[in-house]
């Protein structure tokens, strides 16, 4: 057996040990169904390679940010659009918002998480992120999912809620439409999300947007943790808190004016900010 193969397979023993009887079931069955003779879906997710990759996120799941749910019971068979607050500088939330709709929901449901067009000019990250399912967040793409009754991951801050200023942490930036037009399109619920916890695990003073732009990225945030070798390039050990609220189903015409989708949106909002605001209260501290 080559060297990557025996990887490969130690990642996996590693994955199931972690999860234990009950995720390793789930694990091995993750989407058989659909998957073509190459052993991929028509979206490039490789359930092989997924089971090896993510390996080191459920190690980050249950040991380092010892991720908290609560809600999961909102996470209903059929399609869904979960519409999330966005931070951390890095796309951790996103790797552990899927980990407990998987983890954690009955039934388990993977979790299609939506990227920015430019991700795939990244190298070799474009590549994963197909790989173990994620898509480009093309109206095509979501349509074609949810048509399949899958379940969507979305953030409608985008980049700006990523890699928002330390000061700004927990103040949703303003969110797109289209989340909005997709969902009124295929009639699909929306399940609102909150994250608490990843606003603190990189801590960033400010973002030179102007300066990101002349090298190819959407921002470049200040991040003075950095700095610290090898201890400063990690994020901070936070502790992970997710509330699932309850299902909204909007009704209206997709094609609607502006002013009156961003009404929609606004209750969208409004709900995720309500959930943030119920999380902080409930928590002790950032890192227990």
């Amino acid at each position: 057996m080559s060297f990557g193969n025996r990887l490969k397979e130690s990642l996996i023993e590693w994955t199931y040990k972690q999860g234990g009887p009950r995720v390793r079931n789930r694990i091995e069955n993750i989407g058989e169904e659909s998957l073509n003779e190459l052993g991929i879906d028509p979206f490039g997710f490789d359930p092989e390679f997924t089971k090896a990759a993510i390996a080191p996120l459920v190690w980050l799941y249950k040991r380092y940010f010892r991720v908290e749910v609560h809600g999961i019971e909102n996470l209903t068979e059929g399609r869904l659009l979960l519409v999330s607050n966005h931070s951390g500088q890095i796309p951790i939330d996103g790797a552990m918002i899927g980990l407990a709709a998987f983890m954690e929901a009955d039934p388990p449901r993977i979790t299609r998480a939506l990227f920015e067009k430019w991700v795939p000019t990244l190298p070799f990250v474009s590549v994963y992120m197909q790989r173990v399912g994620q898509v480009v967040g093309t109206p095509a793409n979501c349509r074609r999912l949810l048509e399949r009754e899958e379940c969507l991951l979305v953030f409608p801050e985008g980049v700006k809620g990523v890699t928002k200023p330390f000061h700004k942490r927990y103040q949703l930036a303003d969110f797109g439409l289209g989340f909005m037009r997709l969902a009124l399109e295929t009639d699909t619920p929306i399940v609102p999300v909150a994250v608490i916890g990843a606003e603190e695990q990189i801590i960033s003073i400010a973002n030179l947007k102007k300066t990101g732009k002349l090298i190819g990225m959407p921002g470049l945030p200040v991040i003075p943790q950095l700095l610290v070798p090898l201890l400063g390039w990690a994020p901070l050990p936070t502790k992970y808190r997710i509330y699932f609220g309850a299902p909204i189903r909007p009704r209206g015409d997709p094609d609607g004016e502006d002013a009156e989708i961003q009404k929609k949106v606004t209750v969208v909002k409004r709900r995720i900010e309500s959930l943030l605001e119920q999380g902080l209260g409930e928590r002790r501290s950032v890192f227990f």
